[in-house]
């Protein structure tokens, strides 16, 4: 795993906005999976601001994201699908047929989400997957005890999933209980995943998904296997990494190479 630590959440999601840019105008009908949540949203505001300023174009973009909450319809103040619409999509000129969202109230969910993967799949795989990770190391709603191996199917929420989203339903006993989600072995299937940290309370989580064993209890540590991820996390949440020093170090090289620092890598100078 790349790993880039930025000073703070701010400096953090314009970084990943970039790695977003770089493609969606390499690759203009790319595949983007999208997160939701307070993690990714410094990386839809600077694609925002990409698009009115600079004429970042969405308009051939595929959206798929990574779940939504059950009982909840597509109008409901706290569904994913508005919320993807309040911070991204109402603001960017992408085709609202080209965005995907699971749907909270399908009629019958197995064969919802069967149809939710091969819809991945017959529009060619994702390209860059956006990720945040939950207090626990969960990604998506894979809460811990999840297979590795899990398709998009109904997951049941964990306590401390309840108790983190509760700020944004006014109180625990109204988050809804269960959720439609991509599984682990669904993301691994993205080509380039880039996960998302900011703040103290994620340290942990950080620590244990970059730098701990691969377990079925931090959903996120199974990115380790992913053959391209980017880990981007802030100061606070990257404290407890032990080789932050390496870290640091081997990340020069890549950086000077983006911005086309050529010169400075030895790269075309004559000996």
């Amino acid at each position: 795993m790349r790993v880039i630590i930025e000073p703070n959440a701010e400096a953090a999601g314009r970084r990943a906005a970039k790695f977003v840019a770089e493609l969606v105008r390499k690759k203009p009908q790319c595949v983007l999976g999208l997160a939701t949540g307070s993690t990714p949203l410094m990386t839809y505001r600077e694609l925002i601001r990409l698009h009115k300023e600079e004429g970042l174009d969405f308009s051939e973009v595929t959206t798929f994201n990574l779940d939504e909450y059950v009982g909840l319809s597509s109008i409901h103040p706290h569904s994913y699908r508005q919320f993807m619409q309040l911070n991204l999509f109402e603001h960017i000129n992408i085709d609202p047929n080209r965005t995907n969202i699971p749907d909270g109230r399908a009629l019958d969910f197995e064969a919802h989400c069967r149809q939710y993967e091969q819809r991945i799949k017959d529009a060619g795989g994702i390209d860059l997957q956006i990720l945040g990770v939950g207090s626990d190391g969960h990604i998506a709603f894979n809460e811990p005890g999840s297979s590795l191996g899990s398709r998009t199917r109904l997951k049941t929420l964990a306590t401390e999933t309840i108790r983190d989203n509760a700020r944004f339903f006014g109180g625990e006993n109204k988050v809804p209980r269960l959720a439609v989600t991509m599984g682990v072995g669904t993301i691994l299937e993205s080509k380039r995943c880039i996960l998302l940290a900011f703040g103290p309370h994620k340290a942990g989580a950080v620590r244990d998904s970059v730098e701990g064993p691969v377990t079925a209890q931090v959903t996120a540590s199974a990115l380790q296997l992913h053959r391209e991820v980017i880990g981007i996390f802030d100061e606070a949440a990257a404290r407890l990494l032990v080789r932050r020093d390496y870290y640091a170090d081997v990340e020069k090289p890549p950086t000077l190479l983006e911005a086309g620092e050529f010169k400075q890598l030895g790269i075309g100078n004559q000996g």
